[in-house]
């Protein structure tokens, strides 16, 4: 959709953004100190990846380089050199003075050249997004929204003297300076925070987090059930629940066998090859999903709802179904749910997730897992999530968690699943393989213990960041706030007035006009752009 407000009314409400302007100010159309070119319509054919010149896109507006090329005749004046300001006329209105190499102005994107003995181009890209921001919250977002070349030549632009333009703008860059510099020490902080994050992960699953039970055990002088040990009660159990099954079905039938040959049907769930693994701290052990698995249950499942389901089947309201919108590092939210009606949710009763259990991403962000608190009890999920319920008396929903996030050996595992595959992904058979690291129990609960008291650390310094980060650019904005309002300088009376100013481009506006230039390629009259310019022409000629 594209702006049909009024500008006027627009910049007297100023409710958008720094709009104001000093009262010894006036105001001026941009288009009255600076020309606006819409860029050309290249044709796709002639696009490369790393061939001809840089072609400046929508995407590239605020980047220091381009993501295509440009093999073919153009007309020069679709030239972009640096520190030009360019302008997305699509989506967000960016803006920015052009950090890349001498590049061509592809169509959607606009070039504004100021006339500098009136408007400082560099107060021009500190007042523009500002307005930018304005018309944006004014156009209707039913489709993409659409910016005019009209609509930038009519903004009314504040104008101070030239002289105190040029304060304005040095008082702009110092302050600004300090504000990037306290901006990246965060960001730096944030980086590290994440480092420590991934560190304390892998500290876990590596058993360097916390003293190992057999340390401990030595040194109180005790025994403890090593992981192997836990790991063959574990499957002597599901064997023993297995056999018990199948007799209660003999039974049922009509008897029990007079031989045990049935027991040979038992299989056996599936164990890792350790010979790729890394050696593992004394008292642990491998083991896979399968192993695992929750007794007399099916370990590993995939949701429901895939491409055979319609849209009727989804409400407004009811039981939620989880997508895999809904896994994010800090845990399983619900804003990316959508919604079944109770009625469906009884036909799905088997996909029904109980506290404990943990979501395993099947496709896209493959690995990406989540433990169901107890607000989410009795959810639903998708078919891009499997369900993954592992037995309580074996390994800690937290653990296993924590593993998944920090450990090297599943990154291994996801891309050697996915080696030479078009898409990734992981099918219910690869989840069941995949190798997990088993601790004694105790030493589980201690680690647990450790990493969330560690996390929480964490989680409050990137809260903290994160309050300052938006803290600093509303700082930003305040300070450009205060620059157009005329109070971040002083004004002095020896100044040229702007209203004498705002005459002298008035002037100079009714002496003459701009000609539109022509798009080599488009089939326009302009004589330059029917002869076009090859590529291999020097830029500076």
């Amino acid at each position: 959709m594209s702006f049909t407000a009024s500008l006027n009314e627009i910049v007297e409400r100023n409710e958008h953004g720094p709009l104001a302007k000093h009262a010894s100010w006036c105001r001026v159309p941009l288009s009255f100190v600076a020309t606006v070119l819409n860029g050309c319509p290249f044709a796709s054919e002639n696009f490369t990846r790393s061939d001809g010149m840089p072609l400046l896109r929508i995407r590239d507006v605020r980047q220091r380089e381009t993501e295509a090329f440009y093999k073919g005749e153009y007309d020069p004046t679709y030239l972009v050199e640096p520190n030009e300001l360019v302008v997305g006329m699509d989506g967000d209105f960016h803006c920015a003075l052009w950090k890349g190499p001498v590049a061509l102005l592809n169509q959607r994107v606009c070039k504004i050249t100021v006339n500098e003995g009136f408007y400082g181009r560099k107060l021009l890209s500190f007042v523009l997004p500002g307005y930018l921001n304005a018309i944006n919250a004014e156009t209707s977002s039913v489709t993409v929204k659409h910016l005019s070349s009209r609509t930038v030549a009519e903004i009314p632009l504040p104008l101070p003297p030239v002289k105190e333009q040029g304060r304005i703008v040095s008082e702009i860059e110092k302050q600004f300076t300090r504000l990037d510099a306290a901006i990246e020490a965060l960001k730096r902080v944030q980086a590290n925070l994440k480092r420590y994050r991934a560190s304390v992960l892998k500290a876990a699953c590596e058993g360097r987090l916390v003293p190992t039970e057999a340390e401990l055990a030595r040194a109180e002088g005790r025994d403890y059930e090593p992981a192997d040990k836990l790991l063959a009660r574990i499957l002597k159990e599901r064997r023993a629940r297995w056999e018990a099954d199948q007799l209660a079905k003999m039974h049922a039938a009509g008897g029990p066998p007079k031989e045990d040959t049935w027991k040979a049907k038992y299989r056996e769930p599936a164990t890792p090859d350790v010979s790729s693994l890394p050696n593992l701290p004394e008292g642990w052990v491998w083991a896979s999903a399968e192993c695992l698995g929750a007794q007399g249950e099916q370990p590993v499942l995939t949701g429901p709802f895939g491409t055979n389901m319609g849209k009727t089947d989804f409400a407004d309201s009811g039981a939620p179904v989880l997508t895999i919108g809904c896994l994010t590092h800090g845990g399983i939210k619900l804003d990316k749910a959508v919604f079944v009606s109770e009625l469906k949710a009884v036909e799905l009763e088997r996909y029904r997730l109980r506290t404990g259990d943990m979501l395993f991403s099947r496709m896209a962000t493959v690995g990406r897992a989540g433990v169901v608190t107890s607000s989410l009890d009795g959810a639903l999920f998708n078919y891009h999530l499997m369900r993954l319920r592992l037995s309580p008396s074996a390994v800690l929903p937290e653990f296993f968690m924590a593993y998944v996030r920090g450990s090297e050996a599943v990154d291994a595992y996801i891309r050697d699943v996915n080696h030479g595959a078009t898409r990734p992904g992981i099918n219910t058979d690869q989840l069941l393989r995949m190798p997990i690291v088993l601790p004694p129990l105790a030493e589980q609960h201690r680690i647990v213990a450790e990493v969330e008291r560690r996390l929480s650390v964490i989680d409050e310094l990137e809260s903290l960041v994160e309050a300052n980060l938006k803290r600093a650019e509303r700082l930003r904005q305040a300070i450009l706030k205060r620059a157009f309002e005329g109070k971040l300088v002083p004004q002095d009376p020896s100044d040229e007035p702007a209203s004498a100013l705002l005459e002298r481009i008035k002037a100079a506006k009714s002496g003459g006009g701009t000609a539109t230039p022509g798009c080599a390629g488009n089939k326009l009259n302009s004589k330059k752009a029917q002869a076009g310019v090859p590529v291999s022409q020097k830029i500076n000629q």
